[in-house]
């Protein structure tokens, strides 16, 4: 094709279509993608943001409360081979603005140096409890060990290979004195190897999107679903509750809709900063992703589907953050392959022109996007850098992670592949298969 005769042809094939073609050939888009990842997260992003604005002197009165009153925080890290990452770990703890901690690392059968480098760090007092489990368990038998063995009022569960702002602690444990009725605080998770691959770069550029604006806005909503394992915090009575982590994958999901389920907030931090280490090859990341997605069916469709009914225990805002999760990440799916398929089938001279435009409007939304994370950074010179990234993105989240997520919803909704997923030891995943986990 040349490219000459083909842009005048574009152009000229534009410049015929009306309205109403035009709203035929891009319906997903104007429907369903324009209004909620566009239109929407700009209104509530400036929502969250005004709210941020105003509520900062009653944030000042509660970082005074948080530091008169000094309640002991436990760290828990559960991880498996993680000898590389404890000591850099440990380190960032060590140099937060909020030092009455005990840092708890949970050894989950590692068969690398961890013993070793732990048992270094905890005879030179650099973390407060090393708990070895020769055989391994997974990460939810691993988060019960530590929060049995812990102290604290209040609790973290951090990923081992991540760092933090100093202020991170501080800035998470605030929102626990504004409101009581806040259960579980979700930190503001970043990429920190970004510069690894075009891979990794992505990733930053989805973080910023999904976590950074995405549970922002969610927050705001009062939908917001997912605590991540890298870095959240709890009440520890409300874990106690909840009877701690069951077993996964999704047991982050898992155990944030479990809160909500006791009538508790969940809240978003955004200056609560935590950089975590990310896949640096598709391969990788396919593998992750495949299990964080054979989870949402798992638990938002199977083990959790008391929310949809109207029981006595019905809560609305539980309701619409399922509703909300299902409809834009599953059903949408379905409605993707769907518009593919009508494109084809009914307009298949036209695909070479309205494929294009479907591109560059998709585009249009990415960068739309990209201003809106830039305006809620506060490394924004720093992660301005991925703004090279966002001619890819559309490709990236448009096409392959749909893929990767349409393979995963099918496996598990019709295989429940999820157990098998070698993320867990076998014994486990069969025990909470059996009773229906």
């Amino acid at each position: 094709m040349d490219l000459i005769p083909y842009l005048y042809d574009f152009i000229n094939f534009w410049q015929t279509v009306g309205p109403a073609k035009l709203v035929r050939f891009f319906w997903f888009a104007l429907i369903f993608e324009f209004p909620r990842y566009v239109v929407f997260d700009f209104v509530f992003l400036t929502a969250y943001q005004i709210s941020h604005f105003f509520n900062k002197g009653r944030r000042e009165r509660a970082r005074d409360c948080l530091f008169s009153e000094r309640p002991l925080v436990s760290v828990i890290v559960p991880g498996r081979n993680e000898g590389e990452n404890i000591y850099k770990l440990v380190r960032s703890l060590r140099e937060q603005t909020y030092d009455n901690i005990e840092i708890i690392i949970v050894d989950d059968g590692s068969d690398d140096d961890t013993q070793q480098i732990c048992t270094n760090l905890k005879n030179n007092n650099f973390i407060d409890l090393y708990l070895r489990c020769k055989i391994r368990g997974g990460k939810a038998s691993a988060s019960n060990l530590g929060l049995r063995y812990s102290n604290g009022k209040l609790l973290l569960l951090l990923d081992a290979d991540s760092s933090f702002d100093r202020d991170a602690i501080e800035n998470i444990m605030i929102p626990f004195y504004m409101d009581k009725k806040i259960g579980a605080i979700g930190g503001n998770v970043k990429v920190r190897n970004i510069d690894d691959s075009v891979c990794t770069s992505l990733q930053g550029i989805e973080y910023l999107k999904t976590i950074s604006v995405g549970r922002a806005v969610a927050s705001i909503l009062g939908i917001y679903r997912t605590i991540p394992g890298a870095f959240g915090a709890f009440r520890r009575e409300v874990v106690q509750r909840v009877g701690g982590w069951d077993i996964g994958p999704g047991l982050d999901g898992d155990i944030t809709v479990k809160i909500r389920k006791l009538g508790y907030r969940i809240h978003f931090e955004k200056d609560a900063i935590c950089f975590t280490n990310v896949p640096n090859s598709f391969r990788k990341l396919n593998k992750q992703r495949m299990r964080w997605y054979k989870s949402l069916v798992r638990f938002r469709i199977r083990k959790h589907k008391d929310i949809y009914l109207p029981t006595e225990n019905f809560i609305f805002s539980n309701f619409m953050s399922f509703v909300e999760n299902i409809f834009f990440n599953v059903i949408l799916d379905i409605k993707w392959l769907i518009y593919l398929a009508d494109m084809a089938y009914n307009y298949p001279s036209m695909v070479k022109f309205i494929l294009p435009l479907n591109y560059i409007t998709y585009l249009t939304f990415n960068i739309l996007q990209f201003i809106a994370m830039m305006s809620l950074s506060e490394r924004w010179k720093n992660d301005l850098k991925l703004a090279v990234y966002i001619p890819i993105v559309p490709i990236y989240a448009g096409l392959y992670m749909r893929i990767v997520r349409t393979v995963a919803y099918f496996q598990e909704i019709v295989f429940r592949k999820s157990y098998e997923d070698p993320w867990n030891p076998w014994k486990v995943s069969k025990k909470a298969m059996g009773e229906g986990l």
